[in-house]
């Protein structure tokens, strides 16, 4: 008998076998009932749908509350209550509006007008409004970002810090602070080269949606060509966190080494420029910062206005009178700071004016002059006096905080998640 006979014979008495046990209505495993299980019907009592609608450019919150049917609400009184201004609140801010029952009326409106917190208005049965501020947590956890320049910093942590950690705005954030942190010894436009290393360690707020926001700076290093430069957070006797040296010396000094957010320098201090506009070479006694139109420019030191208004080839000028017969002069600007006059006193970092294009100028940038007796200097080889040092009954709690940071700053490469 052939291998093919003998399945073919197998194959009909199993069909046989099978047609005979259903026959008789007998199986050798459990059978499935014939009842099949059913789920109750869902009823739904109070059908709601939700929409978003986003606040326009130069419309009011009324107008939003207005447009989606929302009648009978106070919102002077709920602002009142709930501590927030509707006029604060920014075009493309997305209002939730759930609306029930047949006639789709709006019962509920919630809308998140900062990070810390949702705001929600609901209709009572009565037809008023009530309202909540439900709070957004966050925990605060450490992080160490290092990495290595190649153009400039926004580069370098794009590079080494990914979205997940940091978005690119919270990045950008974080490297303002570090320019304001290292402001006063560091040029980040002339002194980061290609190939100096950074580090730093930071704190970094965690929502409990998954949200990450920068916190602030607890230490920096970077290392300029054989030079390192350290910043240290530490809290002064007022309380107010300041930055310091690994010696203990505050960071901050008279004058700042650049009085913009800039971009980049379009041309240095130099006794002999061609000047693009009058087609000669022409004395160029300061610096110009490249920056975009309207950036806030600050006052390098604590002083005296002495000129505030149109100075001929300036175009809008600041000058500010420092002590030890120091000048320093800011022009082409857009605009000049609301309230800055001749004799008022002005304080390091506080906004005086704009970034611009008046006078001669061929774009929008700072001209920034430093004067030391009526002598024109390069204001980035200027390095002020050191900063004041901690008292001496502060600097052991001091060293033990820097030995801390210190060893985290020293860690692998990359982002580093610290566990406190």
């Amino acid at each position: 008998m052939t291998r093919r006979t003998l399945v073919f014979l197998l194959s009909v008495a199993v069909l046989l076998g099978a047609g005979g046990l259903g026959l008789r209505g007998t199986w050798p495993w459990t059978r499935l009932s014939d009842t099949v299980p059913t789920a109750r019907a869902i009823v739904v009592t109070q059908p709601f749908r939700v929409v978003h609608d986003t606040l326009q450019r130069g419309e009011t919150v009324s107008a939003l509350l207005l447009r989606q049917g929302v009648t009978g609400l106070d919102l002077r009184a709920l602002a009142s209550a709930l501590r927030f201004d509707p006029h604060r609140i920014k075009a493309g801010l997305v209002f939730s509006v759930r609306r029930e029952g047949a006639a789709d009326l709006p019962t509920h409106v919630e809308f998140r007008p900062n990070a810390d917190q949702w705001l929600r208005f609901v209709r009572t049965a009565a037809g008023n409004w009530t309202g909540e501020a439900v709070p957004i947590h966050w925990t605060m956890d450490t992080i160490r970002v290092s990495g290595e320049i190649q153009s400039n910093l926004y580069e370098a942590l794009d590079r080494s810090v990914s979205d997940a950690t940091l978005d690119e705005n919270e990045r950008h954030k974080l490297v303002y602070q570090l320019a304001s942190v290292n402001g006063y010894t560091l040029d980040f436009s002339r002194d980061l080269q290609p190939g100096d290393p950074f580090a730093s360690v930071v704190e970094r707020q965690v929502s409990e949606t998954g949200e990450v926001r920068f916190g602030r700076v607890l230490a920096s290093q970077f290392t300029v060509g054989n030079k390192t430069y350290q910043a240290f957070s530490y809290p002064g006797a007022n309380g107010q966190d300041a930055y310091y040296d690994a010696n203990g010396t505050a960071l901050k000094r008279a004058f700042l080494v650049s009085p913009v957010d800039f971009r980049y320098i379009t041309s240095g201090f130099s006794f002999s420029r061609f000047h693009p506009i009058l087609g000669l070479f022409r004395k160029h006694e300061g610096v110009d910062y490249a920056a975009a139109a309207g950036s806030p420019v600050e006052a390098a030191g604590d002083g005296t206005v002495t000129v505030a208004g149109r100075a001929g080839d300036y175009g809008n000028l600041v000058e500010i009178r420092h002590r030890d017969g120091i000048v320093t002069r800011y022009g082409h600007l857009s605009s000049i700071g609301l309230g800055i006059r001749p004799g008022l006193h002005v304080a390091q970092g506080e906004q005086i004016g704009r970034v611009g294009m008046t006078g001669l100028a061929t774009g929008p940038h700072l001209h920034y002059e430093f004067r030391v007796n009526g002598v024109a200097r390069d204001p980035r080889s200027i390095r002020s006096e050191p900063g004041a040092p901690l008292p001496n009954h502060e600097l052991a709690d001091f060293r033990r905080q820097r030995a801390l940071l210190s060893e985290l700053l020293g860690g692998s490469p990359g982002t580093t998640p610290i566990t406190e």
